[in-house]
């Protein structure tokens, strides 16, 4: 049977349909026009700084209940992360950081002790994952308490003024604020107030494509509004930028949701900054994360790429710790010796520091903030 257009437009339709690019779509061209219109009016000026962070949904306990096989699999980046670190440098003479945020659900000790000598050489940082259902806010401050206090007490997390730890987050199976339509992972709207009362001081979830959880903003690092507690809150906001800092609320940090022409014939793909085995970094997929834009509004030369994977599965550690992490850190080096640009490795608290100074009006160099709000963990060395 003869496939006519009007069956083939019907399928890409439904493809669209089904990787629900009409929730986000309409955000990535406003937020386009937008960054059309500021590189007019505000356009960067002197050199450029590339602000790079990789968060890792790391989860030794995927799909296996062997114990052995998880433990493998943390031990695996123990021995063979710092071989690749040890070959890159950043404009200031530091090796990449690398960000785990660990499933607070199921923490093992045995992981952590293989983290944390990642910690110790000043080449990682541990942060708070989740993977949570049919909660509440009780519930779920319950489950958040537990793991922030077990990672603290290890000497993970940053520390507030008054000791309290500060966490970074990212939501297990995308479902921030019960962004699924049928209230699967979840179960709590408030989410992003029970987040910042129990330390959260940013959220690293998105982008989710295709997942329905994708929220409508894209390409931005942005606030929720205050108090904010309705389903999906994640879906509003105010962009981050020069001279606003609030203080009553997490601050959301996206990685990169660009569509991208393939040069083949219906070849459109969505580059959503996950680094995966079948999907490894390239020089076009660093243009396009560039693309994006995410920086705060009125500070245009900082520039931040926040990449995303899930690193223990075997399949994914072989190509971060092989030839697609060489390839990423390549594709970086490349861009800084093409001129005009300086390279920051960050873990996602530095990330979050550096975007803060942007905020308060802080310049020079970037990396000079990386520790300004919160310090590192007592775990973590504060340089390599």
């Amino acid at each position: 049977m003869k496939t006519t257009p009007f069956l083939k437009s019907s399928a890409l339709l439904q493809r669209l349909r089904d990787k629900h690019v009409s929730t986000w779509l309409p955000g990535y061209v406003t937020k386009r026009v937008g960054d059309a219109m500021a590189r007019v009016l505000r356009p960067a000026q002197g050199t450029r700084h590339l602000i790079v962070a990789v968060c890792d949904h790391f989860e030794p306990n995927w799909r296996t209940r062997d114990r052995a096989v998880a433990d493998a699999r943390s031990m695996r980046w123990r021995q063979e992360y710092p071989a690749l670190a040890h070959r890159y440098r950043d404009s200031t003479g530091r090796h990449p950081r690398h960000t785990f945020f660990v499933p607070c659900e199921e923490i093992e000790e045995s992981a952590l002790s293989d983290l944390e000598v990642l910690c110790r050489a000043g080449l990682a940082e541990v942060e708070v994952h989740l993977h949570h259902e049919d909660d509440d806010a009780a519930s779920l401050r319950a489950q958040l308490e537990r793991g922030v206090t077990m990672l603290a007490d290890r000497g993970h997390l940053s520390r507030a003024e008054d000791g309290r730890p500060r966490y970074g987050f990212i939501h297990g199976n995308w479902a921030l604020a019960n962004a699924l339509p049928d209230g699967r992972h979840c179960g709590v709207d408030d989410e992003l107030r029970v987040l910042f009362a129990t330390g959260c001081y940013a959220d690293f979830t998105f982008p989710a494509f295709p997942d329905a959880s994708q929220p409508s903003i894209v390409n931005r690092l942005y606030w929720p509004a205050p108090g904010e507690a309705a389903r999906r809150s994640a879906d509003r906001g105010t962009p981050a930028r020069v001279g606003a800092f609030p203080l009553d609320r997490p601050l959301l940090v996206q990685g990169p949701l660009v569509p991208t022409w393939t040069g083949k014939r219906g070849g459109v793909r969505v580059d959503y900054g996950a680094l995966t085995a079948h999907d490894p970094a390239t020089p076009s997929r660093l243009r396009s994360w560039l693309d994006a834009a995410i920086t705060v509004e009125g500070k245009p030369e900082w520039t931040f790429v926040k990449l995303h994977t899930h690193g223990a599965p075997e399949a994914q550690a072989t190509s971060l710790l092989g030839a697609g992490g060489r390839a990423l850190h390549d594709a970086l080096a490349e861009r800084v010796r093409d001129g005009g640009w300086q390279l920051h490795y960050v873990t996602a608290r530095e990330l979050y520091n550096i975007a803060a100074a942007a905020m308060l009006g802080r310049g020079g160099n970037p990396s000079d903030h990386r520790n300004a709000r919160l310090t590192p963990p007592p775990v973590a060395r504060q340089g390599t």
